[in-house]
């Protein structure tokens, strides 16, 4: 396959994973949580395209999704700075799942590495934007940190999401083994 060929197939899959991925942010489950955070299948398409196509795409894909979703798909922000780390900046490092490009075996440690950069953006915006939100008690526990709310509020959302996007990535490793190793593109 020509580079022409591969760069419009790349773009071409990108485009439909951000479209797969917006439809799937429909089907979520809530958590109650104030200022958002629900539990759903978003990540999984993002993680399967960078796992084929490397981290730049996989970034890409997240950012346009991030962004899209925030517009599309109801999202919560308190000002510019949230929509940006919670949306756009969080989606988008989903995409360092791309750091195991062609690797189908490896691929539900791509799902925890993009997981885990998408949990890092929202713990920081936690602690720098919504500190000032935090409530003087959160499940039962007395709140005097803010990294401490930030990483209990954020892990409520995104610790099911991981488990369920490793899952869904165990179980499609082998039957898109050659999809993720980009043996077509050969």
């Amino acid at each position: 396959m020509t580079s022409q060929k591969k760069q419009i197939r790349m773009l071409t899959e990108g485009a439909l994973v951000v479209a797969i991925a917006m439809v799937l942010s429909y089907i979520k489950i809530p958590t109650g949580l104030q200022y958002g955070g629900t539990i759903g299948f978003v990540m999984v398409p993002i993680i399967l395209y960078a796992c084929r196509w490397g981290v730049g795409p996989g970034l890409m894909a997240g950012l346009v999704f991030g962004t899209l979703k925030f517009f599309l798909s109801g999202g919560v922000a308190v000002n510019w700075e949230s929509m940006l780390l919670d949306y756009s900046l969080a989606y988008m490092m989903v995409g360092l799942a791309g750091v195991i490009k062609n690797k189908p075996s490896m691929l539900w440690l791509g799902a925890i590495i993009g997981c885990f950069g998408r949990f890092v953006i929202h713990y920081i915006s936690g602690v720098t934007i919504y500190a000032e939100y935090m409530p003087e008690s959160y499940m039962g526990l007395s709140m005097h940190s803010a990294s401490f709310y930030s990483l209990l509020y954020n892990g409520m959302y995104m610790l099911p999401s991981t488990v369920i996007a490793v899952i869904i990535c165990v179980f499609l490793g082998k039957s898109l083994s050659k999809y993720i190793a980009g043996t077509d593109l050969k």
